[in-house]
């Protein structure tokens, strides 16, 4: 029998994942983009959204806020890279992303996921979840510290994703000041 605690009940899908290093992604098509790795984005705060096509109805109400928060924090240190992972019963190409890209207004990088590799990599090799369309936000160093699992991002979810950007793009707070050695002045 298994037993859970109310917390481990109610604990949002993902819990496990906060404070972990982001695994290597495995992905060689991009649109927007060169191929980018997370060492490249090194020093820079990263949103990831997987997302799929018009038969998603979250991933298509999701992408004005995508939109919004690449264009609002982009030059603040913010990377936004869509992963597309592919639903669709028609085969996948590389012209059916870019149209599907061109439709959302993707001004950000967007990767094409084969196979949902990496999706399956970073969030659905063992453990089920509701949701394909995650988002991961990692920090400069690329330690998940954010994760939305899936759906279309409601005010609240914005908002939270909005104050945890800003969180991290913000400088670090200085440490307690060294004291003052006696005789010297500020």
């Amino acid at each position: 029998m298994l037993v859970t605690s109310p917390a481990q009940a109610t604990a949002p899908e993902g819990t496990e994942l906060i404070g972990t290093k982001a695994p290597r992604w495995d992905v060689t098509a991009w649109i927007n983009s060169k191929p980018l790795s997370l060492d490249e984005l090194k020093g820079s705060v990263v949103l990831i959204r997987w997302w799929t096509g018009p038969e998603c109805p979250y991933c298509a109400a999701s992408a004005p806020n995508l939109n919004a928060l690449h264009a609002t924090y982009q030059t603040k240190g913010l990377v936004v890279i869509g992963f597309y992972h592919h639903k669709s019963p028609a085969s996948l190409t590389r012209r059916h992303v870019e149209r599907l890209v061109k439709r959302y207004h993707f001004r950000f990088p967007v990767a094409i996921d084969p196979e949902w590799r990496t999706l399956k990599r970073w969030w659905l090799n063992g453990h089920e979840h509701r949701w394909t369309s995650v988002s991961f936000l990692l920090d400069q160093e690329g330690i998940i510290r954010y994760i939305h699992p899936g759906g279309s991002y409601t005010e609240d979810d914005v908002k939270m994703l909005t104050s945890r950007i800003e969180e991290l793009l913000a400088p670090p707070s200085p440490q307690h000041a060294a004291p003052l050695s006696e005789g010297t002045h500020p």
